[in-house]
């Protein structure tokens, strides 16, 4: 096939593929008329049933909670074979490179690298965010029962903090506080713990995540809402681990790549 007939057959295919988009909007309801029965009762019934205000994160945690479960273990499991490609080429990398008298590991890159250092002006704003964002973040983690937000939002702005950290230009301070050893049993924690939650339920003869803890006076309060505040509190443990987890593995990656290339 020539370059033409590829680029023809490519167009072709994003036609098609816009067409089909098009064709599945134009049939979507209104924005306000939700045609299901399954959104008024839940509105309806949510606090009452929950002593949850944060509805969202009782449909994911209780309602729902078995399909967030496989969601979790989709970025688990992201996560997991990720790190275990890129520990496999870097541990040839360094091989290789130990073998041609280079460094030997990406910390000894990290110490010698001639990149220019970060600015002030950078610097300065990203260190002082490390602190704010990490207290939003685990508040949305812990407060899921009491308004839109839950431990996969507030897990991915946990690991935001440590990203701040090495965008300040200390990626040995990033390496220092987010241990890959630590990290990896953190995302098995948050994941495991997941699935114990709905074990325990069984165990009482209930059904898989069955909400057996108590609900608490007020609705809405931090001791309300029995498991869906529990487990979105491992949900952010998991989520911020995996996130973690991934830049401190591509940014090694990084490393090792640029210092091939010298």
């Amino acid at each position: 096939m020539t370059p033409r007939q590829r680029r023809w057959l490519f167009a072709i295919a994003a036609a098609g593929l816009v067409a089909c988009y098009l064709w599945a909007f134009a049939g979507l309801p209104g924005f306000g008329h939700y045609p299901g029965p399954y959104g008024p009762e839940i509105l309806k019934n949510a606090i009452a049933q929950t002593n949850a205000t944060g509805v969202v994160s009782a449909i994911n945690f209780d309602y729902r909670g078995f399909d967030t479960v496989g969601e979790e273990f989709i970025l688990f499991t992201a996560a997991a074979g990720m790190s275990v490609v890129l520990r496999k080429l870097r541990g040839e990398r360094e091989g290789r490179g130990e073998r041609e008298g280079r460094a030997k590991s990406p910390y000894d890159r990290a110490r010698n690298r001639d990149l220019p250092p970060t600015s002030d002006a950078v610097r300065m704003p990203t260190l002082a965010l490390v602190g704010p964002v990490v207290l939003i973040g685990w508040w949305l983690a812990a407060h899921a029962q009491a308004n839109p937000s839950g431990g996969f939002q507030g897990g991915v702005i946990l690991a935001t903090a440590f990203m701040l950290v090495y965008l300040s230009g200390e990626f040995l301070a990033f390496r220092r506080l987010s241990p890959v050893a630590l990290l990896d049993c953190a995302e098995a924690l948050g994941a495991g713990a997941f699935v114990a939650v709905g074990l325990a339920a069984v165990a009482q003869g209930l059904p898989y995540l069955d909400n057996f803890l108590p609900l608490g006076q007020v609705p809405g309060a931090v001791s309300s809402s029995g498991t869906i505040a529990l487990i979105s509190f491992f949900v952010g443990i998991e989520v911020a681990a995996a996130f973690t987890l991934i830049i401190g593995e591509l940014l090694e990656q990084t490393l090792l790549v640029r210092a091939g290339g010298r």
